[in-house]
């Protein structure tokens, strides 16, 4: 009891949520476009003995960038070294990172809309002619120093394409879009992640958490961890059909996979503005969360479901959403 109530994992546990993350392009659910073509590019690479080219994976947050990343090493038979944007910085920490660099390694970091300017602009040469040069000391004793690296492979991955510089994004010579899942790659996950959980659950269990996922792989497999305790204490322990849409129903999750940020945020649209437009910083105010995290998570799967759209003047409530919630839309 004292361990789950500080908040720490068993080693155990920590093993387990390693374990659902693929290693192999065999064992990663979805994304059949980007495999098929990163399987290409690896199959050549490694024919002719060269580093893959450089990688910009961009999409949604949770459908699986990082572990794509991985995969991608495990497949080129080379190390795998992480960083993310936020946290590199000043040049020396990004030199330090290419420092370690072996032939053919990969280097990947998230969030690399985040990368400051003056690390970014050292990377161009690091990506395009493997060196870096930077200035050594201050002042009259200042001087450069010429680092060569060995060729490497920069996976970035980021959910703000539109924010990287063109400089850094024409390196990428892989440029792949992550995309939403569909139905039946998320109820594969899911049957999946129940399976190393040692989670019993009939598939139309599955399916009812896959539908209301988000599109989304990470939190398919949040909601499954949840849904699973719910089936431990309030059932036999196997998750069916009956107990998901129960424990769903609790967790504020509906039928459309909207959580309760999104009912929030469309609600208020509706309620406070008609529907729209509203500009983003106002939405983020009503709703209580930054315009970046609402820009970022809650939007694209708004939109690609039809329940908003963007406009010139701001975000706009569709016919859609209002019958959704059983509202009288009242539009043109």
């Amino acid at each position: 009891m004292d361990r789950i109530l500080s908040g720490e994992t068993s080693a155990e546990e920590q093993m387990l949520e390693k374990s659902l993350r693929p290693q192999w392009f065999s064992q990663y659910i979805g994304q059949n476009k980007v495999k098929h073509e990163l399987e290409i590019y690896i199959k050549a690479a490694k024919h002719r003995e060269e580093a893959l080219d450089h990688v910009l994976l961009y999409g949604p947050p949770g459908l699986g960038k990082t572990t794509m990343a991985t995969v991608i090493a495990n497949e080129m038979g080379v190390k795998l070294r992480t960083a993310s944007g936020p946290s590199i910085d000043k040049p020396g920490d990004l030199v330090a990172l290419l420092n370690e660099l072996e032939p053919g390694d990969v280097l990947f970091i998230d969030e690399i809309h985040r990368l400051p300017r003056i690390a970014e602009e050292l990377l161009y040469s690091a990506m395009e002619d493997f060196f870096v040069d930077i200035m050594i000391g201050q002042g009259p004793t200042a001087h450069p120093v010429h680092f060569p690296l060995p060729p490497f492979t920069l996976i970035g991955a980021t959910t703000r394409a539109g924010m990287l510089s063109a400089p850094l994004r024409d390196r990428f010579g892989i440029i792949s879009h992550m995309e939403y899942y569909q139905e039946e790659e998320l109820t594969e996950i899911v049957l999946r992640s129940a399976e190393i959980f040692n989670t019993p659950i009939l598939t139309e269990g599955a399916i009812e958490l896959a539908k209301r996922s988000r599109g989304t792989p990470r939190i398919a497999n949040r909601l499954l961890k949840r849904v699973r305790d719910f089936a431990q204490v309030q059932a036999d322990g196997t998750i069916n059909k009956e107990l998901a849409d129960q424990a769903l129903t609790l967790l504020q999750v509906d039928h459309a996979g909207l959580d309760y940020i999104d009912q929030k945020l469309l609600r208020s649209m509706i309620e406070l503005y008609q529907g729209g437009p509203v500009g983003l910083s106002t939405i983020a105010v009503n709703i209580g969360e930054e315009t970046e995290t609402v820009e970022d998570m809650y939007e694209p799967y708004l939109i690609q479901r039809g329940f908003l759209k963007r406009t010139a003047r701001g975000r706009v409530v569709t016919a859609f959403a209002y019958e959704h919630f059983g509202y009288p839309y009242q539009g043109e």
